[in-house]
């Protein structure tokens, strides 16, 4: 689907985003999330060294994740958590374990096929995209995953209290305050699993309205 055949309000999301996080630069907090910390003791276990991170935000997750003994590179589309992102590195010695780009997920992934022992996405999956563009990215993850790599993400789900609130945006995306949600449910999971074994799908809650959330734990099956 390209940006003319797009609701037009979906597409306006890259430029909100790019001002919110100009304006707001510590908008996430310096603290790691518990996915991050989840994610990297799935990552250890499966002997992970170089991970792919899709929308870094402003890298709270990004500098756990390296300090942790993990290669990141990291993935955003608003400028300014990118350039937040490669600043930070280098004050907190993490030049060689961070490497930060812009990109738009809806493009291909600009690397070569089994680069990665493992992708970690805090949220990004329900931003606003549809459904046709997450399985686009899904299947594009799994190609830059090695064999046995592992994906874990986080999305709001359908028993999330702003689950139907607000402006809907076609499928199950729903604007809340300038910002457009897209929330899943076990079946959207499924779906975008394709390709995958699905290892665990487990349901949390985030902050203070709270934010009802599935993390998804997927692992790209071995070559027999």
């Amino acid at each position: 689907m390209s940006d003319v055949d797009r609701p037009p309000v979906l597409n306006h999301q890259h430029e909100h985003w790019e001002m919110t996080l100009a304006q707001k630069p510590e908008m996430f907090g310096a603290s790691p999330s518990d996915p991050a910390r989840k994610a990297a003791e799935v990552f250890r276990a499966g002997g992970a060294r170089r991970v792919l991170e899709l929308g870094g935000g402003q890298g709270r997750d990004t500098f756990f994740l390296a300090q942790s003994g993990f290669t990141v590179d990291v993935l955003d589309y608003a400028g300014p958590g990118v350039d937040a992102i490669q600043r930070r590195a280098g004050e907190l010695g993490l030049s060689g374990k961070v490497h930060p780009a812009q990109h738009d997920v809806r493009r291909p992934l600009l690397f070569p096929d089994g680069t990665f022992d493992a992708c970690y996405s805090h949220m990004l999956f329900c931003m606003a995209f549809t459904t046709a563009e997450l399985e686009a990215l899904s299947r594009e993850i799994l190609r830059v995953l090695r064999p046995g790599g592992v994906c874990v993400y986080t999305v709001r789900n359908t028993s999330d209290p702003d689950f139907g609130r607000g402006i809907h945006r076609g499928e199950d995306l729903y604007e809340n305050q300038g910002f457009i949600v897209h929330f899943f449910d076990r079946a959207k999971v499924e779906r975008l699993a394709h390709g995958y074994e699905i290892v665990s799908v487990d349901e949390f809650d985030e902050g203070k309205l709270p934010r009802r959330l599935y993390r998804v734990t997927l692992r790209k099956p071995t070559v027999r």
